[in-house]
């Protein structure tokens, strides 16, 4: 999908930015007006390119929704000596309109949503030669509309539900987070009919029937709906969507090299051909700033670490030949990185502190020197290991524990672990033992992924003041956290400010 990354710039860049409601210019003399647009099937192709460029922006997938997501977790942390930048993953929300804490994320996502709705208006009105072609633009725009509303879901939960393209005088009614939910479930299972089984040559990349289906697991899972997401995970498993595997190379998941391989069900095509910035210039940049953000001192910013009780974690257990778990490995940067594996990363010597950790997943550090604003490794979104847990897991709540250990067992077979039951005998049929032990597994495979903070919300670990301090033990920024509060995020109040149908969450 590299080539569609280029196309989506130069698209956007002509003609989206004019279009979103956050960005009107009813000046300009350039702009091409609704009106104009939607009569082409080409308008209609360059119309959905024109969402996966919403990947690239500043609040979404380019940059801060990694702190929103990890860095808000108990698994990173942020060190900046940008204060408020930190202070918006430890809980202290302060100015509810902090841009890289809050605003920008809710415009990106709304701007997201924009675009899947304009696509969605007009073009059923476009003549196609081909029918099921339209009906994949279609299918496209109603996956990404529930992507971006699932992530919103998971960050403020009870936000405006925009179905419609909008116009700078609309004042959107809020939503409860359950009628979000039922949209998003609406919009997959739509999806999922018209989307193809494969997308092949430059479309590879597109979401697919099985991405349709794992969001929709995400989605039911959260809500404890533990039968419908047993199904909708079969369908990757066993069913007619089983097309997935887990790589040899553990590592693979995590560099340029092997990408939208057989373990990925949904991934983020990042790039290096633009060196621009993140606005909507045909010169702007399709790439990943995780790296630079996220890299240990001296490499990249540094403004998010992740916390060292994860590699205590990998610690607690050997694999078949007593060596340690070679997925931390490369999960984190951590002092004895090198005299356990043997890894000088970046051909340099670091200065660390001994609890100092920093995650290594998509760095670049086996072909260069340093990061930057220019990462072109795909970030893989959900992949096939993910899936496996997931299953383990809905098995667990649905009464087979006995039957959830396999796919545990798949996932830590890949690095030459006991099988669970081996190495943990003591968790027999138990279902909470079963669940306290899945946490710790998901960890090992996923940390640093982007997953955490919506599993400990669906686990409920967030919901009472006991599970916040044992949290808070590997954690500190937990101490902090208040129960019915922080599981969510303040809307920004320029927002609530300006809409009379928008009431800001009631805890702040």
């Amino acid at each position: 999908m590299k080539k569609i990354i280029i196309a989506i710039v130069v698209f956007s860049g002509l003609f989206f930015a004019s279009s979103c409601e956050n960005e009107l210019d009813l000046n300009s003399q350039t702009d091409i007006e609704t009106g104009q647009y939607w009569k082409s099937e080409s308008d209609a192709q360059a119309g959905v390119n024109s969402i996966y460029a919403m990947f690239y922006k500043d609040g979404l997938w380019a940059r801060w929704m990694y702190f929103r997501l990890d860095l808000t977790s108990d698994e990173g942390f942020s060190n900046s000596p940008w204060t408020e930048l930190a202070d918006w993953t430890r809980f202290n929300y302060i100015n509810y309109n902090f841009w890289e804490g809050n605003a920008v994320t809710w415009r990106d996502t709304y701007k997201a949503v924009f675009r899947c709705n304009q696509v969605l208006a007009y073009v059923p009105n476009i003549a196609f030669q081909n029918e099921d072609d339209k009906k994949k633009v279609l299918a496209q725009a109603k996956f990404f509309r529930a992507m971006h509303y699932y992530y919103a879901a998971i960050l403020w939960e009870n936000i405006p539900l925009v179905l419609e393209p909008s116009t700078p005088a609309d004042l959107p009614q809020q939503r409860n987070v359950t009628e979000v939910w039922a949209q998003i479930e609406k919009d997959l299972n739509e999806a999922y009919t018209d989307l193809p089984a494969d997308w092949t040559g430059d479309n590879t990349g597109r979401p697919d029937k099985g991405a349709a289906k794992a969001f929709l697991a995400k989605v039911y899972m959260q809500q404890h709906k533990w039968p419908e997401a047993k199904s909708a995970l079969e369908y990757l498993i066993t069913g007619p969507g089983a097309k997935y595997s887990l790589v040899a190379n553990y590592r693979d998941n995590f560099t340029d090299v092997n990408e939208n391989n057989n373990e990925s069900v949904f991934e983020i095509q990042f790039g290096d051909q633009r060196k621009g910035g993140t606005g909507e210039d045909p010169n702007a940049a399709v790439s990943s700033n995780r790296g630079q953000f996220f890299a240990p001192r001296g490499i990249g910013w540094s403004d998010g670490q992740a916390r060292y009780w994860l590699v205590d974690a990998f610690k607690q257990e050997k694999n078949k030949d007593g060596n340690l778990d070679t997925r931390l490995r490369y999960t984190l940067y951590y002092p004895a990185l090198e005299s356990d594996f043997g890894d000088k990363t970046y051909g340099r010597n670091w200065e660390w502190g001994n609890n100092e950790a920093w995650f290594r997943k998509g760095s670049r550090d086996y072909y260069r020197n340093n990061e930057d604003y220019y990462s072109q490794v795909n970030y893989r979104l959900i992949r096939y290991a993910d899936i496996l847990l997931r299953y383990a897991e809905v098995l667990n709540e649905t009464g087979n524990t006995a039957g959830a250990y396999q796919y545990v067992d798949l996932v830590r077979a890949r690095v030459n672990m006991n099988t669970l039951a081996v190495s943990h005998p003591e968790i027999g049929n138990d279902h909470d033992k079963f669940l306290e032990r899945l946490k710790t597994e998901r960890v090992l495979e996923l940390a640093g992924e982007s997953v955490r903070w919506e599993d400990l919300k669906r686990w409920g670990d967030l919901d009472t003041q006991a599970s916040v301090d044992k949290i808070s033990l590997r954690d500190p920024d937990f101490k902090t956290f208040t129960v019915g509060k922080n599981h969510r995020l303040p809307i920004p109040q320029v927002d609530v400010d300006n809409n009379p149908n928008l009431d800001q969450h009631p805890e702040y």
